[in-house]
């Protein structure tokens, strides 16, 4: 069920109303039912994978927890073994597989494996990843085991953030689940209030943007470099609305019910260096990774050459996280291999330190959406065709035809570039403000016919303005 469809909009109210009409005791029953509903209209037989996540992840940690010595590594192994396990089948199986024939066949060898046509289950890399930092804190010593099953399995599938995150962890959300929540009306407004701004950013900018991106990158030699370089930085501003836009509505919804999700994105376009992007884009995968991969690596324990070492290993594995292809981890290893250079740089000339604050936010835009190319094309022969294709046809710029062709060849009006460009600044100078101070007690002390008025605009823009076509958000995928 997408957050941006009518289902949707009928199914959120409806769970909600329920929510604070039920009796305190049941009220995560009724949750575990909606969320399983939610992810059952998908596909409904992939549910059994939760299941199985479930009760794998409930039994190691109750049996980490009672055991001691190697007893506890057995279990442990055993939880990772089983969630790695199926990501590994359902995810990964037909990318080794299809690397390891064609690795034969140029050794002049002959390796058919059989072929996987199953579906790639709808959020499996967020719940794995969130259940396995469940186990691995209970084999820490961080928390003890949830003794109750039910609320443990809503932790693993509570609706707002099952299939596109935010990665909570288990000290943060379980807690929550289990603290009672009365019907609060300015927290509910407060909600609603995020929801719409994700739809908005979704609706109006991504889906509209993806338009432009899809068009020029499934022809990239037949555009010429101004031309890709418009798309590129029109798929930045896509999946940046997108996923954000995701989180926004994630977010605002478990908001509603009382329950508060970690932030995930802090104005990343922002960023003045590799290693600050990613303080700032998809926050939560960003500390899973340092906490349960970097860390155990020896972090910044090790020597220069350890910690690059390690830096590597931690993005190629966030590369491969996001999909099983050679251009993420191609894109992952651009951005290790970027934060290793960062301190190389300043570490032989410290003055790059000092450089203007603007310059280094710049810098830091255009390698990101470098690595963006990667991120987007199909492979890496296209990854590498857009590169090289940026390089050519910047005399056209000089034309007095150039940005009425390029519209065309972005398969855009000129009314739709405007409002995405008015969009688009909309965005970062809300993002700008809510940097200075907190938006939401300041907009729940306006005046109620101020508020109104913005609401009424916003649902208006939304309505006139955003695209109707129901497509996934771009990390359903992942």
């Amino acid at each position: 069920m997408l957050f941006n469809s009518m289902p949707f909009c009928l199914y959120f109210p409806a769970v909600a109303g329920v929510y604070f009409l039920a009796p305190e005791r049941w009220r995560w029953a009724w949750l575990l039912a909606a969320s399983y509903g939610f992810y059952m209209a998908w596909e409904p037989g992939y549910v059994a994978l939760l299941w199985i996540s479930t009760a794998v992840d409930y039994v190691a940690a109750r049996r980490i927890a009672a055991s001691s010595g190697g007893a506890r590594r057995v279990w442990l192994g055993a939880s990772l073994t089983a969630n790695l396990g199926l990501l590994f089948f359902f995810k990964y199986y037909n990318f080794f597989r299809d690397s390891l024939g064609a690795g034969a066949r140029s050794a002049g060898l002959s390796l058919e494996l059989p072929y996987s046509d199953f579906l790639l289950p709808l959020g499996i890399s967020f719940y794995t990843f969130q259940t396995l930092s469940y186990t691995i804190d209970v084999y820490r010593g961080e928390r003890a085991p949830e003794r109750h099953l039910g609320y443990f399995a809503l932790y693993v599938c509570f609706f707002p953030q099952l299939v596109a995150g935010p990665i909570e962890r288990a000290s943060r959300l379980l807690p929550q689940l289990r603290r009672a929540h009365a019907f609060d009306y300015d927290r509910v407004c407060d909600g609603l209030r995020l929801m719409a701004w994700g739809f908005f950013k979704k609706m109006v900018i991504a889906d509209r943007l993806a338009v432009a991106v899809e068009r020029v990158y499934a022809e990239p030699g037949g555009h010429s470099g101004p031309v890709l370089l418009l798309a590129t930085l029109a798929f930045g501003y896509q999946i940046y609305c997108d996923f954000s836009g995701y989180s926004d509505i994630a977010i605002g919804a478990a908001r509603v019910m009382g329950v508060g999700l970690s932030p995930n994105f802090n104005r990343p376009y922002a960023a003045s260096s590799i290693r600050d992007f990613w303080r700032r884009w998809h926050m939560t995968l960003s500390a899973w990774f340092r906490d349960y991969v970097y860390v155990p690596l020896g972090g910044n324990r090790n020597s220069a050459a350890g910690w690059a070492a390690a830096i590597l290993v931690v993005f190629a594995a966030s590369g491969l996280w996001h999909g099983a292809n050679w251009t993420f981890l191609v894109w992952g290893l651009i951005h290790g291999g970027l934060l290793i250079a960062e301190r190389g740089a300043v570490a032989v000339a410290p003055g790059l330190a000092r450089i203007p604050h603007a310059l280094k936010v710049a810098l830091t835009f255009s390698a990101v959406h470098v690595g963006w190319i990667f991120f987007r094309a199909a492979d890496l022969g296209e990854a590498l065709e857009v590169v090289s294709g940026l390089l050519g046809g910047w005399g056209e710029v000089a034309e007095a035809t150039f940005w009425g062709a390029a519209v065309r060849a972005l398969g855009l009006g000129w009314g739709e570039v405007v409002l995405v460009c008015v969009a688009v600044a909309v965005v970062e100078a809300v993002q700008y403000a809510g940097s200075r101070a907190a938006l939401q007690p300041w907009f729940r002390a306006q005046p109620v016919a101020l508020r109104w008025a913005a609401y009424t605009a916003i649902f208006w823009t939304i309505f006139l303005a955003g695209v109707f076509r129901q497509t996934e958000f771009y990390y359903f995928v992942f």
